[in-house]
């Protein structure tokens, strides 16, 4: 009997920039088109993964994933499937107001964050409507643990935005908060995992640029 196990081969890439990057808005499912150079940014990443054969690919159902994956994908012949599953973080009502706003009235909140323990703080909410990480975390492996049993021995493309993806990499284990602080993944930044559907492995990073504690 083979008792080998079968890993689906997973690459999950931030989108390419966008008007609200430019403009340091707070996005969430505000949706925001890509910029020239996020589309650039998107041909590149295609370009550098042109040799990986996808048999799938996947994005969040907003504008600036969906677009990203297709430009990734344009010489594939894929349909992009999209996930609202695969969404940004939900920021309530700060969605599509200045990130310095954002911060400015939540300094307080954001600051008592930080004398919590690692596990307090992936299941933080500064106020009632925003989505914690553990739960945009707990999201995104519902759909990433379908894919993995589906595409079994298969590689597939995941597109999807920052905070969700940090925090499946802190769920994951592989950084804490302050590790992998906002920012800190950059437009296409990607990494790879190996899945069998239960457990998760980060097999390579590119353009995450995790900080030594």
């Amino acid at each position: 009997m083979d008792s080998v196990i079968k890993y689906c081969t997973i690459y999950i890439v931030r989108h390419g920039e966008t008007n609200a990057n430019l403009e340091e808005i707070v996005s969430g499912h505000f949706d925001s088109p890509l910029t020239e150079k996020g589309e650039n940014q998107a041909r590149a990443r295609g370009e550098d993964l042109k040799k990986i054969h996808f048999d799938a690919v996947f994005s969040s159902d907003l504008i600036r994933a969906k677009r990203t994956a297709e430009i990734i994908s344009l010489d594939r012949q894929l349909e992009v499937n999209t996930s609202k599953l695969l969404r940004e973080r939900f920021f309530g009502k700060w969605e599509g107001k200045t990130i310095s706003d954002f911060i400015e009235k939540n300094k307080q909140l954001f600051e008592l964050e930080k004398k919590f323990s690692e596990s307090q703080r992936q299941t933080f909410k500064p106020y009632p409507d925003y989505e914690s990480n553990s739960e945009i975390a707990g999201r995104m492996l519902t759909f990433l643990r379908e894919a993995a049993v589906t595409y079994t021995a298969k590689t597939v493309l995941v597109v999807a935005h920052g905070s969700i993806l940090r925090s499946l990499l802190f769920h994951l284990g592989f950084a804490k908060t302050d590790e992998l602080p906002a920012g800190s993944i950059e437009n296409t930044g990607y990494v790879v995992l190996q899945s069998d559907g239960v457990d998760f492995f980060v097999k390579e990073t590119k353009g995450i640029n995790k900080i030594k504690a």
